[in-house]
């Protein structure tokens, strides 16, 4: 990105114009033990020149393009249609920022409404929002959501939830009185229920699953919700996979209360871990709890169509210090793609891409635990990832299939200490039987 350093003339004329003397003035108000007193451990500032050489350099070392991967863990390859990449590109959608001004924002708008509908539909809620970053911070404001209201100070979190998930929902809630209190998980690999009914309790908010959850197991939401609603408490369920919607049944339908996730699957590439899109829908009685902006369709004073914002709870907007988030940037664009995504798809294209996943993960799970020594992890069943238990270190084995151009899979020991040896694999539609059977021939060899 472009930008203009000021000079050091510009400082001075912007802190004469404040009516302070220093940077340090300025930043008075900030208690002396907030402050850091040391430089950032940063390499040296580069001139423009050596940056963009730096930067080129950087770039060169890039090899995903030449790997074929069987990555997954939040972040998916899932092909995306040339139309998806078409029509997000026409100017009028990537030169909007925010829709403040209805009359000039009618296709924004309308966008935003048409995405909202398509989340409701998937997730089985009554309405959706927009403008959450990503699946980590969705789920952290729906934990801060369900403290609101309930107003209790314990929520409960399915250690198969997403890790990065729960650290972004310790970080958010750590100084607000909520407890989070982690629930582990069974030979299955799905949450333990006889550890979340012993767990739950008339303190607790709310408990946050992740269907399929980080292992790829498909969760039983409709026990977790009997078992959190007879404590009054909500049931909050994560999707990091997204495409997963297309086939298996709306959370809404099994007792979800809120239903938030990444839906990244949808028309958006991993590049480099992001942008993500984070989304979220609950009943219609939690409407006015909701964080980020809803958009809604209303007529004009001679009978005419219109989409406008009807609530943003934004600290920004007139919610001010009763605002339910600090949501600032608009993930519009994101949303675009995804609308996009799903209306091309449609909800029968959707269904059969969700099958290719179910179908070619299988083949390879089948495959790959036929490999002397591996045998699958968990014994639940699974959307299009699963865990592999190696019979020697999965770090080792996955720098050794580097070297042969396959990024099997995700360890999971420096996540999961209590899962030594063990390899997450993901098989999306884009992955051929050909490069499934590769991987197994490689993995053999490499474990020797």
């Amino acid at each position: 990105m472009s930008y203009i350093a000021l000079s050091d003339q510009d400082k001075k004329e912007m802190l004469a114009r404040l009516g302070v003397s220093s940077v340090e003035e300025l930043f008075g108000c900030i208690p002396e033990d907030s402050r850091l007193r040391r430089d950032l451990n940063l390499p040296p500032a580069m001139s423009e020149p050596e940056l963009l050489g730096h930067m080129d350099a950087v770039a060169g070392r890039n090899t995903y393009g030449r790997h074929r991967s069987f990555l997954g863990g939040g972040t998916y390859h899932h092909y995306i249609p040339a139309v998806v990449d078409s029509l997000s590109a026409r100017t009028e959608f990537l030169t909007p920022y925010t829709p403040y001004q209805p009359e000039v924002s009618q296709g924004t708008l309308q966008v935003i409404f048409e995405y909202q509908t398509l989340i409701c539909r998937l997730t089985g809620m009554d309405i959706a929002n927009a403008s959450l970053y990503d699946g980590a911070s969705a789920a952290a404001e729906a934990a801060l959501m369900a403290r609101r209201l309930t107003g209790r100070s314990r929520i409960l979190v399915a250690r198969s939830l997403h890790p990065q998930y729960r650290e972004t929902v310790r970080t958010l809630t750590r100084n607000l009185g909520l407890a989070v209190e982690e629930v582990g998980f069974g030979g299955d690999g799905g949450l333990n229920p006889e550890e979340l009914r012993a767990k739950t309790g008339p303190d607790v908010c709310g408990l946050i699953v992740q269907s399929p959850n980080f292992f790829g197991v498909v969760e039983d939401l409709a026990a977790c919700a009997a078992a959190v609603h007879e404590s009054k408490g909500l049931l909050i369920v994560s999707v990091a996979e997204a495409l997963s919607l297309g086939i298996l049944e709306a959370p809404g339908k099994l007792g979800a209360d809120i239903v938030c996730g990444e839906a990244q699957s949808f028309g958006i590439p991993p590049s480099f871990g992001g942008p993500g899109l984070g989304f979220m829908g609950c009943k219609k009685e939690y409407l006015r709890q909701l964080p980020g902006r809803i958009c809604g369709l209303t007529k004009d004073v001679e009978g005419r169509r219109g989409f406008v914002l009807t609530l943003s709870t934004r600290e920004q907007h007139i919610r001010r210090e009763k605002a339910t988030s600090n949501i600032c940037s608009n993930q519009g664009w994101c949303a675009l793609r995804a609308t996009i995504y799903l209306e091309s798809a449609g909800q029968n294209g959707l269904r059969d891409i969700a099958l290719q996943n179910v179908r070619k993960a299988a083949y390879a799970a089948g495959k790959l635990a036929a490999v002397g020594g591996i045998r699958l992890r968990f014994t639940g069943k699974t959307f299009n990832e699963f865990v592999l238990q190696l019979p020697k270190d999965a770090a080792a084995a996955a720098a050794a299939l580097r070297a042969k151009g396959i990024l099997a899979g995700l360890e999971l020991a420096p996540l999961y200490p209590e899962l030594p040896g063990t390899m997450l694999v993901c098989v999306t539609e884009v992955r051929s039987k050909e490069e499934i059977d590769g991987l197994a021939a490689a993995l053999e060899e490499v474990l020797r």
